[in-house]
């Protein structure tokens, strides 16, 4: 029996050639999309729970960056940054006739909704920030730092999502096998060797900024979110995202609400009842 597939694989073109896929879940509704931005190292699978719970209500469109998933790798490491991405992003939207949307952004994909709101605010409609803001954590940029890059495979599912177990089972302390080999096949993928690897170009590393803290000009980039509906997710246990720097950036957003989701690390998944009832949430705020 073979599982329904509620959504469509398309692809853009980057303005220097790349080849970037997205997933398309198509509605009927009128309402603003959803655009879904993964982290550093992740791809359009860590939202797809989202598009068979949402598409009912609105079209949610998942981005894989260059780089990643079906995403075609950048010949220069160099454009691995957010100000690429977010011309990336511009250009799917100018394509699929998308002027506005609500971007939920996970870890650098919150970083990319932030450049995108300050470079072009008329086109952000709401936002969910997940487990990340101006102000990034040295704790959790050694951890990040420890292991992207590192090209690693294994012969089965279990022997992953093992692996994964004891590097981050402090992130999701309550996982079951179960769990953590699903989390495997969003994380990785399997090469027509039948090895597991890792779903994205080693080579994202290299412009990878190592160090922590905030910067004046990322505070400002959150400005431009000061009138915009958002919402703010903090893992209770992340080690990138203080709770002290969430309720900072309160004071700016005029719209803006924290969640903090308990018994989780970096970053909330989206999938915990909390996530869940928070995303509705915010989506009857922006309609």
């Amino acid at each position: 029996m073979t599982k329904e597939k509620f959504y469509q694989d398309q692809y853009w073109q980057s303005g220097d050639g790349l080849k970037l896929h997205y997933r398309d879940y198509p509605s009927d509704s009128k309402k603003i999309p959803i655009i879904c931005i993964p982290g550093l190292t992740r791809n359009v699978r860590d939202f797809e729970h989202l598009g068979t719970h949402l598409m009912a209500e609105r079209r949610v469109i998942m981005v894989n960056l260059r780089g990643r998933g079906a995403s075609e790798y950048a010949n220069d490491s160099g454009t691995y940054n957010p100000k690429t991405y977010v011309n990336d992003i511009i250009r799917l939207m100018d394509e699929i006739h998308v002027p506005k949307a609500i971007f939920f952004g996970t870890s650098l994909g919150g970083i990319v909704t932030m450049v995108m709101a300050s470079k072009h605010q008329g086109r952000v409609a709401g936002t969910l920030l997940n487990d990340i803001g101006p102000e990034i954590d040295q704790r959790g940029l050694d951890r990040i730092g420890e292991y992207v890059g590192q090209g690693r495979s294994f012969d089965t599912w279990a022997h992953a999502a093992r692996d994964l177990a004891e590097s981050g089972g402090d992130i999701y302390p309550d996982y079951t096998l179960k769990e953590w080999i699903a989390f495997a096949k969003k994380v990785y993928r399997m090469n027509s060797s039948g090895r597991i690897k890792l779903d994205y170009d080693m080579k994202i590393s290299e412009p990878f900024e190592s160090k922590g803290g905030g910067s004046d000009a990322m505070w400002q980039m959150l400005e431009a979110l000061k009138a915009v509906p958002t919402l703010i997710l903090r893992g209770e246990l992340s080690d990138l995202f203080s709770d002290a720097t969430a309720r900072k950036m309160l004071g700016i957003l005029e719209q803006g609400e924290l969640v903090t989701i308990p018994r989780v690390g970096h970053a909330p998944s989206l999938e915990e009842p909390t996530s869940l009832d928070a995303i509705a949430a915010l989506l009857q705020r922006i309609e």
